[in-house]
């Protein structure tokens, strides 16, 4: 799956989660990539892993404030500062934009999983996932808030071998 294929398809997922689950219209920015570690000055941030032949790991990061306002759209409840309940809607969110992701590019790279979310809140932290070398940085805008998401996604060492093996027979 290439850069081109992954962008609009994170970017549907996107935009499809936050306009049903949300009512909320988003509008991307333009894409970037960027091989620094993700970090956040005051904010949310929620990852979600994916596993199968290919692997990765898809990002939501967002403004305390900003997930606090998601919090009251997909709650429809008071969240006047972070706590339990807005953090667990960062992270269902990011589950959401990042299944649907999964499920897009599972017609191109076959069955894929889905880790359980796990969100990080705070001051000036910076994460890290072992193995990453690039992130497709996707930006969007809500209104007056803004947020991104993050993806990387490549193939692992078994499923390369298995797609060469695969195109190897083809070709004989």
């Amino acid at each position: 799956m290439k850069k081109d294929q992954i962008i609009p398809a994170v970017q549907a997922a996107t935009s499809d989660v936050f306009s049903t689950m949300l009512g909320v219209h988003v509008t991307p920015a333009e894409p970037r990539t960027d091989s620094t570690c993700p970090s956040v000055d005051d904010g949310v941030m929620a990852f979600v892993g994916i596993a199968g032949t290919w692997t990765g790991n898809g990002i939501i990061s967002c403004s305390a404030s900003f997930a606090c306002r998601l919090c009251e759209l997909f709650l429809m409840t008071e969240a006047p500062a972070v706590n339990e309940e807005v953090i667990d809607t960062v992270g269902e969110l990011a589950n959401m934009v990042v299944g649907n992701f999964k499920t897009s590019a599972e017609s191109l790279v076959g069955p894929l999983g889905l880790t359980v979310p796990t969100v990080i809140y705070g001051r000036n932290f910076t994460s890290r996932s072992v193995g990453t070398k690039e992130w497709i940085v996707l930006p969007f805008k809500a209104g007056a808030d803004h947020f991104e998401v993050r993806i990387w996604f490549a193939p692992t060492e078994e499923g390369s071998q298995m797609r060469h093996h695969q195109l190897h027979l083809q070709a004989v």
